[in-house]
């Protein structure tokens, strides 16, 4: 058949410049786009959503462009699913492709790459609770008394723990009263013990057990001080507490009520109360253990005011206070200095009159120790 013949029949012309060939059909994988589509090849099969072949036998994946860009490689519908979908043999791995060190790294050592990290922290946190495990110890070591208890203390005549020096008010300025609240002056030397709400509770599990009560002198006003249920609340609580002296395993504390002939009676006292059982030699506020009657002394004036010292925590000052004058009634007589520089104070320093051993060596000049050396304040034996 000749040309003529052709376009009489209907065939196509072929286009200048195709060669003579004729158009693949549109649905016909091997068609290649046109400009018209965009110059991409296979067009028509992204188009018409028209299954892709099969790769030749032992054809290798395309090679990486040059740009750095991956190629996009789907499986074939008959393959299994991409999750387990093995890629084709040959290529390099995500983590050589990617050529981090940490990547390689991984790729290596597998799981104990990850298990390193975890040691090494799990090691550092160790190290800081064993320090500071050490640095508790040694708080404790500082605050704590150095000499044992006088367990016949309360045969004594004399008021423990009052400032017994012959210095001038003005010597010891940080010993002085700070301002705040109204206190009372003069009582009327009679004292009321606070009852007991409840069954009375045994706090810690040391041996010698003190029984006490809580008692308040008459005449005090409510107000000042927030009552009688609130301070007898402190006191319990504070004795309580395992940085106080139950923390050492030797005492434990039990209140009681009225009627009882406890071992200690921890009494709030007005100023004057307080000056006629535990001296007024120096002219500053102080309280103390007087054992004639076995009664811990706490100063009304410093109960509500605190001291300049633990420069307005009343709170924290209230909790030394029992503290300091509860260890004298159980039988720690002496007074004891800041035995290093920085550290927590010695629950039987004098602190109502300062934490530097400059200050309370003012009261007393024969105390063995280090003028240069000052403490924090600290409520505790046991800290």
């Amino acid at each position: 058949m000749n040309r003529s013949e052709d376009v009489r029949n209907g065939a196509p012309r072929p286009r200048a410049g195709e060669g003579g060939r004729s158009r693949p059909a549109a649905g016909d994988p091997n068609r290649q786009r046109t400009a018209a589509d965009g110059g991409y090849p296979n067009a028509d099969r992204y188009r018409y959503n028209a299954p892709p072949p099969p790769p030749p036998s032992g054809a290798m994946p395309r090679s990486r462009p040059a740009s750095g860009a991956y190629p996009v490689t789907r499986p074939n519908p008959g393959q299994p699913l991409t999750a387990t979908w093995d890629p084709p043999a040959g290529s390099a791995s995500a983590f050589e492709d990617l050529g981090n060190p940490v990547s390689r790294f991984i790729a290596t050592y597998g799981w104990r790459a990850y298990a390193i990290p975890v040691l090494f922290v799990l090691t550092v946190v160790l190290m800081v609770m064993t320090v500071r495990g050490g640095e508790a110890d040694g708080a404790a070591d500082n605050a704590s008394p150095d000499a044992g208890p006088n367990t016949q203390i309360v045969t004594e005549s004399a008021p423990v723990g009052a400032p017994t020096g012959n210095i001038a008010e003005s010597a010891l300025p940080v010993g002085a009263l700070p301002p705040g609240g109204h206190f009372t002056r003069e009582g009327r030397k009679t004292f009321h013990v606070v009852p007991v709400a409840g069954k009375p509770k045994k706090a810690g599990t040391g041996a010698r057990l003190f029984t006490y009560t809580v008692e308040v002198e008459d005449g005090l006003v409510a107000h000042d001080f927030s009552g009688d249920r609130a301070f007898a609340s402190m006191v319990e609580a504070t004795l309580a507490n395992k940085k106080s002296w139950i923390g050492g395993g030797k005492v434990s504390f039990q209140r009681v009520g009225p009627g009882n002939n406890p071992d200690l009676r921890i009494s709030l006292t007005s100023t004057n109360t307080a000056r006629a059982l535990c001296g007024y030699q120096i002219k500053l506020e102080s309280s103390c253990f007087y054992p004639p009657t076995h009664q811990v002394i706490i100063n009304e004036a410093r109960w509500v005011r605190g001291a300049i010292s633990f420069a307005g925590d009343t709170h924290s000052y209230r909790q030394y206070l029992i503290n300091h004058e509860v260890g004298h009634g159980i039988g720690y007589e002496a007074h004891e200095p800041c035995k290093q520089d920085g550290a927590l104070a010695p629950i039987m320093m004098q602190q109502s009159f300062g934490t530097a051993n400059k200050d309370i060596m003012a009261l007393d000049p024969d105390m063995n120790a280090n003028r240069a050396l000052s403490c924090k304040p600290n409520p505790w034996p046991f800290p």
